[in-house]
């Protein structure tokens, strides 16, 4: 697993020559409704387990939560399960409010 910071992901995200990752929010439903990265595919914390099947284990995943502690034990248990490339967004939602887009609702 590799750890990245808000403002590497925007940069990537901006970077038309590479393949956009998926955005996995592991947040509670209030959560996501409240705020989410554009494009990002819901899918809270407690469901990952009986869900990871929709996944491509092959695929760069970025998992996103609030803070960047929920979506490090997911990231841990989906790169236990064999997927390859999986990172974890440092700070979460947070971080990027704070770092890259100030115009997202916060809680």
């Amino acid at each position: 697993m590799q750890q990245l910071r808000a403002p590497q992901l925007a940069e990537w995200l901006a970077d038309e020559s590479r393949p956009s990752p998926i955005l996995l929010d592991v947040r509670e439903p209030w959560e996501f409704e409240l705020c989410h990265l554009e494009g990002a595919q819901h899918m809270p914390m407690h469901l990952v387990p009986v869900r990871c099947s929709e996944l491509k284990p092959d695929q760069e995943i970025i998992v996103i939560c609030h803070h960047g502690a929920r979506s490090f034990q997911v990231a841990m248990f989906l790169e236990n399960r064999g997927f390859a490339a999986i990172h974890n967004l440092m700070g979460g939602v947070e971080a990027w409010a704070t770092e890259v887009d100030p115009a997202m609702r916060r809680y």
